[in-house]
């Protein structure tokens, strides 16, 4: 899976959730636990590594790895209930399944960090999900990922939109 990186990859927090979008991908297709994936992460992909280049190589070179495993656990603690909150935010008819693999990757990584309150406010996680979805896709997919990722945040942080 090769992403154009963000416009900023230096920056920690935006490399650990592209990471983290990247070892759920992984974890989903190769059948591997969340934590067998971030313990290859962390010790395989982030940082960098002479002659490696980065988001082409598969690399993150700059990533926040608490955050990275923060997110990646709050995607696989009851992933169930997760995948249901998402599905619930999709076109009528639609399932999970038939979304692209990157983009269910980006959903539950943003899903996962919306989950936890103790995290930054619904918007600025939009934002960076956002960012990484227009890093991997040029069609139609970031607005369908940003009318999603709204939709969860309303569901998770209720609270931070009624203060409007």
């Amino acid at each position: 899976m090769k992403a154009r990186p963000p416009q900023n990859p230096a920056r920690p927090r935006t490399g650990a959730r592209v990471a983290a979008v990247q070892a759920l991908f992984q974890a989903e297709q190769s059948g591997e636990s969340v934590e067998t994936v971030l313990d290859q992460f962390v010790r395989h992909r982030l940082g960098s590594i002479p002659g490696q280049e980065g988001f082409e190589d598969g690399r993150v070179e700059a990533a926040d790895v608490s955050l990275f495993a923060r997110v990646l656990r709050g995607a696989a603690t009851n992933p169930d209930d997760l995948d249901q909150v998402i599905t619930q935010h999709l076109a009528q008819g639609w399932a999970l399944n038939r979304l692209d693999p990157v983009l269910r990757a980006i959903l539950r990584a943003a899903g996962g960090e919306m989950r936890d309150m103790g995290g930054p406010p619904a918007r600025v996680v939009i934002k960076e999900y956002m960012d990484i979805a227009h890093g991997f896709f040029g069609g139609e997919e970031p607005r369908f990922c940003n009318g999603v990722l709204d939709a969860m945040a309303r569901s998770f942080r209720a609270e931070e939109f009624a203060r409007q």
